[in-house]
């Protein structure tokens, strides 16, 4: 399970969104399965059918979260054509067994957001829980 707060889940949403026609990505910071920042990025690629996170990105998001005593736990990217599942050039893509692997997807009139955990070539749905408690983001923006 990832649990989100709501003003990040309408930031990731929101990025996302702004990506279009392109996939966009991001990264999140947190503790394990709580996500507690956003971390926007360029798409390296630039494609409609695939995404890379700009390293220069991941660098900074990485930097971030350990000043504040946190860690990446996952990515976010978007499909603009497809469902929220993985395909298989995310599967080959996902870099570590233990993060959160969430997926927007704009292929229908209202935009759907699904998490997946992905070992050893396989993805398996998670629960993804937003909640209003948390609060701000705080995340690098730029």
């Amino acid at each position: 399970m990832i649990v989100l707060p709501a003003g990040l889940y309408s930031e990731m949403m929101a990025h996302c969104l702004r990506g279009l026609p392109e996939e966009a990505c991001g990264l999140l910071g947190g503790h394990g399965d709580v996500a507690e920042v956003f971390y926007p990025a360029g798409n390296e690629a630039r494609s409609a059918r695939l995404y890379t996170v700009e390293p220069k990105a991941h660098l900074l998001a990485d930097r971030d979260a350990e000043e504040r005593g946190m860690a990446v736990v996952g990515v976010v990217h978007s499909h603009t054509h497809t469902e929220a599942y993985p395909s298989p050039i995310d599967v080959d893509q996902a870099v570590d067994p233990s993060w959160h692997y969430l997926i927007a997807s704009f292929c229908r009139v209202m935009p759907s957001l699904r998490s997946y955990r992905i070992v050893g070539g396989a993805a398996e749905e998670e629960e993804l829980r937003i909640v209003a408690t948390m609060g701000g983001t705080g995340g690098l923006h730029g």
